[in-house]
């Protein structure tokens, strides 16, 4: 029996040894594979870092708006008689638009005319015969006040019959018409939209420390997205004299001629306002740049020997750099490159230091300072 059991252990122990054997073997076989292998080789795009010229500049959105602008509306309500404008017309100043119906107020006026003839007549009469001692000054005096009272009538009545008609009150485009003939107007109710387009004001805000380098007159460029690649400049007017108090910015306001009608208040557009003069950085894209909590660093590609075919072997060193400001897609580079380097700018997520790499720069990432939206 004893012996049995130790034939037993024996068998176990060697089968148990075997198995640990095969996985020490295993795994010093895997071990080697993977050393003869080498450091898998990655594929990135890369850019020549060079200068660029920088010109300092604040930017903001802003919104345009007519320099004269606004709903046109009747001051008294009445039923409309008649339109005169056509929709998108182009008007001066004093055109008529549309006429309320006015012929109660205009009989009115005739009646007050023929009240103020009246007492006209009878002030005249009165001057005669008080020229010679027939009535008192009295008399005369009620008759002058009476003349005045319907004169003071008949200007307020015409006012009224005036009101009926309205006009432009200044030159512009108009918009679409509102109302119809026939239609009861009620006071302040919008006929349509007139807008003075030959020029325009830009509203925007910029933050309390952008001030000192803000000044009346300073030129403004305007871009927007419905003119892409086209820029507009303008002047400075109005610099808010007060900062908002929740936000901590000021309202800025920069006048600009629109001859060609181009643009239209309620757009948006990018404001820009060059504040110094150009200085020179070496510009990266943004995708160049790895941000960490211990610093920024960018993969710089090197030459390490050649290959059996004679190629030159790429690997990525990793560099620390200091950033400065940045404009659409690229960023300035305060230290940390040289010019001539040559810089990953995609497939960083994959290196390491001293990782191999094959430079592939089919497809580049966007490297815009002024990037516009495109649609999908």
């Amino acid at each position: 029996m004893i012996k049995r059991m130790i034939i037993m252990l024996i068998v176990v122990g060697i089968i148990l040894g075997g198995i640990f054997g095969f996985i020490t073997f295993k795994g010093r076989m895997i071990k080697k594979f993977m050393s003869s292998q080498g450091i898998p080789v990655q594929t990135v795009s890369t850019i020549t870092a060079n200068y660029l010229e920088w010109l300092p500049k604040l930017e903001a959105v802003g919104s345009l708006q007519a320099v004269q602008g606004g709903n046109m509306s009747a001051e008294v309500a009445g039923i409309v008689e008649k339109i005169y404008f056509k929709q998108g017309d182009n008007v001066k100043l004093g055109t008529p638009l549309l006429q309320l119906r006015a012929n109660d107020d205009i009989a009115k006026l005739e009646s007050l005319k023929a009240t103020a003839q009246l007492a006209r007549i009878t002030y005249n009469r009165d001057q005669a015969q008080f020229s010679v001692n027939a009535i008192s000054k009295q008399t005369l005096d009620i008759d002058k006040a009476n003349l005045d009272i319907a004169i003071a009538n008949i200007a307020q009545q015409q006012a009224l019959v005036d009101k009926k008609l309205i006009r432009a009150p200044f030159t512009g485009r108009l918009g679409i018409r509102l109302v119809d003939v026939g239609q009861y107007l009620a006071v302040g109710t919008a006929i349509s939209t007139l807008q003075a387009l030959d020029t325009l004001f830009v509203d925007f805000f910029l933050p309390q420390q952008a001030l000192k380098s803000l000044a009346i007159g300073q030129k403004v460029t305007l871009n927007t997205d419905v003119y892409a690649g086209q820029a507009f400049t303008g002047d400075i007017t109005v610099i808010n004299p007060k900062v908002d108090i929740n936000t901590r910015n000021v309202q800025v306001r920069a006048s600009l001629n629109n001859p060609d009608h181009k643009l239209l208040p309620g757009m948006y557009a990018t404001v820009n306002i060059a504040t110094g003069q150009a200085q020179r950085y070496i510009t990266l894209p943004r995708t160049t740049i790895t941000f960490n909590a211990f610093g920024s660093t960018v993969y710089r590609v090197d030459t390490s020997g050649q290959d059996e075919k004679g190629k030159p072997n790429l690997i990525a060193k990793q560099s620390f750099v200091t950033t400065g400001d940045a404009r659409g897609d690229q960023i300035a580079i305060l230290s940390g490159v040289k010019e001539g380097e040559t810089i990953v700018t995609t497939g960083q997520i994959k290196l390491r230091n001293g990782s191999p790499v094959n430079v592939d720069n089919s497809i580049q990432p966007s490297n815009d300072a002024t990037p516009q939206p495109k649609d999908q």
